[in-house]
């Protein structure tokens, strides 16, 4: 059974930065796809980054050049760091995995695990 568990987020200001992790545990095969997500308020959950085992990232349009995701060597823990935050940056933030050898995307619909998710707030 696959665990994800997401640090607390927090408040901080504009232009501030704030770093996420994500336990990750019970995969059995390494060829899966790791990825963040976030929920804006009164908004549909949208991806934010995706990170393979091959290292290859990808980043929505919003996030490219303030955020960046990376994993340990070993695939259990997940980060988000967010740089140059902004007040729309303000979001619940998820952890997702695919299951081995699926597509890595960044649509919700493509990931089977999920952590419970962890609320970033950006004041201006």
């Amino acid at each position: 059974q696959v665990q994800l568990v997401e640090s607390v987020g927090g408040s901080v200001q504009a232009g501030g930065s704030v770093r996420l992790s994500c336990a990750a545990s019970g995969h059995t095969d390494s060829s899966y796809c790791m990825a963040w997500f976030r929920q804006p308020p009164g908004k549909p959950r949208e991806g934010v980054a995706t990170i393979y085992r091959d290292g290859k990232t990808t980043y929505a349009d919003s996030v490219k050049g303030r955020f960046t995701i990376s994993e340990d060597n070993v695939r259990d823990t997940l980060y988000l760091q967010m740089n140059s935050l902004k007040p729309d940056d303000t979001a619940v933030y998820y952890c997702a995995t695919a299951e081995p050898g699926w597509y890595c995307t960044r649509e919700a619909y493509d990931y089977n695990y999920w952590g419970l998710g962890t609320l970033v707030t950006v004041s201006s």
